[in-house]
């Protein structure tokens, strides 16, 4: 399992790394493309490649200038250990799609257009989700491994994270481990914003990395508060997810919120009050069903907690890159930094 070591994209990468960009005026698009061509060459793609991520930008955001309201997308770096792959995010809040498997294909259109975009994306990328729901909108991402690199396994989890307005550094942070078939998630909220709060959630991610595994959540969150002392501290939340076992084990401390989500509903994982790395009076672990095909959800108070499981994508038929985007834009209204981990167990075991 050792493939799934270590942090997502934000979870110590270069703040480069990731590009958020408000895509609602027309000039949106070329500049899309030209934010998504700077992270690809990175990657080293080149010719043709190179054209096919510029494509897929390029009609992601057409879509979103053309259909959508509120349109926002992500481009990133997702590195995992010597790995790394190029991914597209896009979200709105438009009128959705009330028919997902025709709007893939060539042809369909709304407004006229050629309506080629989407099923150009799916064709031009390594691999390619969607979720719509009409009148709620859509969430669209693609996913293309580094040239040269056999496409990666299907990922098991995915983090998203966005600073506030304002701040180049994102002060929550997260990090994945595996460990004898269980899969050990933290997510941490550093006090305030910038780089202060970045450095405390930094100091989280790396005392997970550090932590002798395996070790009961309680263990990790009190490791991880005696490191966060010589930083402001923060809200950290603890899972370990064992699929065979059908549990999940938590600890969390301070206002990290945490959830089993599946078949349209979701069911809340308690925390108790205090500070990492400043006060914290007890370390409490609670033990919770994981019901086939649910998935295990965190995500700092940058997202409200009144978002509706029935309006998100079913985590047992979606890729967790879905799954965290659809909870980043329905959630992620405050004025915050924001980050939301998904972890999706697939029968009984993680997929890899």
């Amino acid at each position: 399992m050792g493939a799934l070591t270590g942090a997502g994209a934000e979870g110590g990468a270069p703040a480069g790394d990731v590009l958020w960009m408000r895509v609602e005026e027309r000039s949106a698009a070329a500049g899309a493309r030209r934010r998504a061509t700077v992270l690809a060459e990175r990657l080293g793609f080149t010719g043709e490649r190179l054209g096919q991520v510029q494509l897929a930008a390029t009609e992601m955001a057409t879509n979103l200038i053309k259909h959508a309201r509120e349109g926002e997308m992500m481009a990133r770096i997702a590195r995992n250990g010597a790995s790394a792959e190029l991914e597209l995010l896009s979200m709105d809040r438009g009128p959705g799609m009330a028919d997902v498997p025709g709007s893939r294909v060539d042809g369909y259109s709304t407004s006229g257009t050629l309506g080629l975009g989407l099923g150009a994306i799916e064709r031009l990328a390594d691999r390619s989700g969607l979720h719509s729901v009409p009148g709620h909108g859509t969430v669209l991402f693609a996913r293309f491994h580094q040239p040269g690199e056999d496409a990666a396994p299907e990922p098991v989890f995915c983090g998203l994270t966005r600073p506030i307005d304002g701040e180049q550094e994102c002060g929550d942070a997260y990090a994945v481990r595996a460990e004898a078939g269980v899969v050990y998630a933290m997510l941490c909220d550093g006090l305030g914003h910038g780089p202060l709060a970045a450095r405390a959630s930094r100091e989280a991610v790396e005392a997970l990395r550090r932590t002798a595994l395996p070790a009961r959540p309680a263990e990790i969150l009190r490791h991880v508060h005696r490191s966060l002392s010589s930083t402001r501290g923060g809200a950290v939340a603890v899972a370990a997810v064992d699929p065979a076992a059908r549990q999940v084990r938590f600890a969390g401390l301070g206002n990290v919120a945490a959830w089993t989500v599946g078949a349209g509903r979701r069911h809340g994982m308690i925390s108790v009050p205090g500070i990492a790395g400043a006060q914290a009076r007890t370390f409490r672990e609670h033990v919770y069903d994981l019901p086939a095909g649910a998935a295990v959800v965190l995500h700092s108070d940058g997202l409200t907690d009144r978002w509706d499981a029935a309006l998100q994508p079913d985590p047992s038929g979606h890729d967790p890159l879905l799954v965290a985007g659809a909870l980043m834009r329905d959630a992620g209204v405050r004025r915050d930094d924001r980050c939301v981990l998904a972890v999706v167990p697939r029968d009984g075991r993680w997929r890899r």
